[in-house]
């Protein structure tokens, strides 16, 4: 490590754990930019926040009765992942020594964490790029999670998204980013986790809904015809992301540079050109401006755009935002063809807008852009005459794709052979909604009224307040409408 890449030149053991001097007897602040402090802090507080917006955008695509549940599976994600990352997650996906596919636990629970240069760059030491890894770690599985919807008990998910975090998040981060990793030594170009995030959770999500099953009353041909119960919620959601997303790709610079600058732009236009485009698409079938299709295309543009942010130009940005909402929106047919009930289209946004993603890196990817930070060589990828890359690209989408799949399903079997982790709910108890079995409680406050509609409807047989439609009208026969 070169010397010139520090304030003041890093002394300490570099290569190995080593938590550096003490505090007491040298000021470890001095070999770090506080800039770059600021700005790595921020985009972890903005990535966090990413985490109960995919909660509140699954809420809203989904049923009245299953919203809440959502919503508590993407926070308690937060709270399993961030203890599994402090236990051992951190040290397996970033210690300094390892193999070429998992890092050992030279940092278990986050020891010798301290003053010396990360894996992921010399600007931040390990205590800042473990805390910003770490929101990456804790949405994965919130992203995978929402494969549950309508149908899947809380316990096995929480036990679910700690071993998975560990089996399968930790290995591929690993092999990614990690400079030990063998696809980060074979030549693999991954900025912001298309494949540790998007693709893993994407393959995550079709397993699971492989292995849980069909909801009750699913039709290969059809699908359930349930409309997204609450479209606020899921512009929520995408307002959420949007904004987390500047800290989730911005932030991959690990420092506050031109490339951290470039990374936020190309995110922020290949979100809006994959909104515009979605919308299109939707509108030439049905001749409506869809809010729920413009809040898709713009997550496809930006799962598409995040492993190419900190390697590709502005105009190459258009491309991606535009082949990533007709790819998504097209994919989201291929449940269909399967005959998976994979609800919420998880597979179909981040699984294939991951792969997408990752190819056009391949051919998109500039040299002189990745060098904006100052010290970053690539070879590019195609437009620099890198055909290689390509191969790169592809080879870590299939390790990724198929590791991802191949694990999660063989986690959800095992899981549902041990006493009390079955992983679904009974029929009766999906009829009666996740949030009503399993939590208690409801996003909606009216839910209660109409979870017991007998009383209602007895009160006004017996000359109580006759019951009244939604116009006012004063037919005690009119039934409130069914929690769906």
């Amino acid at each position: 490590m070169s010397a010139s890449l520090y304030v003041t030149p890093y002394n300490g053991i570099v290569g190995v754990a080593d938590a550096g001097y003490t505090s007491g007897v040298k000021d470890l602040n001095e070999y770090y930019e506080s800039g770059d402090f600021a700005w790595i802090m921020t985009c972890a507080a903005l990535v966090l926040l990413m985490v109960p917006g995919v909660g509140f955008f699954y809420s809203g695509l989904a049923r009245r009765k299953s919203a809440l549940s959502l919503i508590m599976l993407s926070m308690l994600s937060i709270a399993v992942v961030d203890f599994q990352w402090f236990f051992w997650g951190y040290s397996l996906a970033f210690s300094h020594t390892g193999s070429s596919f998992i890092g050992d636990l030279s940092n278990f629970g986050l020891m010798k964490t301290l003053a010396q240069p990360s894996v992921g760059s010399t600007k931040i030491p390990d205590l800042l790029f473990c805390l910003y890894q770490g929101m990456f770690a804790a949405i994965t599985p919130a992203l995978a999670i929402g494969a549950a919807v309508d149908r899947a008990r809380v316990l096995p998910c929480i036990v679910f998204m700690f071993i998975w975090a560990t089996i399968v998040y930790d290995p591929i981060a690993y092999w990614t980013w990690n400079a030990n990793g063998w696809s980060f030594k074979m030549g693999g170009l991954d900025f912001a986790g298309g494949t540790p995030v998007h693709i893993s959770s994407g393959a995550a999500a079709l397993a699971f809904s492989v292995m849980i099953g069909k909801r009750t009353g699913y039709a290969k041909s059809a699908g359930l015809p349930y409309r997204p119960h609450n479209v606020t919620h899921i512009v929520l959601g995408t307002v959420f992301l949007w904004v987390g997303w500047f800290g989730f790709n911005g932030g991959s610079a690990l420092a506050a540079n031109m490339r951290a600058v470039m990374a936020c732009i190309v995110t922020h236009l290949a979100a809006s050109v994959g909104g515009i485009t979605w919308t299109l698409l939707d509108y030439r079938l049905e001749k409506k401006w869809s809010v729920v299709g413009f809040c898709s295309g713009a997550i496809a543009g930006l799962v598409a755009i995040t492993p190419a942010a900190g390697f590709v130009t502005p105009w190459a940005a258009v491309i991606f935002g535009i082949v990533g909402g007709i790819g998504c929106n097209f994919a989201t047919k291929l449940k269909f063809i399967m005959g998976v009930d994979e609800a919420l289209d998880i597979f179909a946004v981040h699984g294939i807008g991951g792969i997408i993603g990752n190819l056009l890196t391949g051919i998109f990817a500039a040299d002189y852009i990745a060098a904006l930070d100052g010290f970053t060589e690539i070879s590019g990828g195609w437009i620099n005459h890198n055909y290689v890359q390509l191969g790169y690209q592809i080879a870590d989408c299939v390790a990724g794709f198929s590791y991802s799949f191949v694990l999660t399903c063989v986690i959800l079997f095992l899981l549902n052979l041990i006493p009390g982790l079955s992983l679904r709910v009974s029929a009766e108890n999906e009829e009666i909604g996740i949030d009503d079995d399993q939590l208690g409680e409801f996003a909606y406050d009216y839910v209660e009224l109409q979870r017991h509609t007998s009383d209602v409807l007895t009160g006004s047989a017996e000359g109580s307040i006759p019951h009244t439609g939604r116009a006012g009208s004063s037919k005690s026969s009119e039934v409130p409408e069914k929690m769906v």
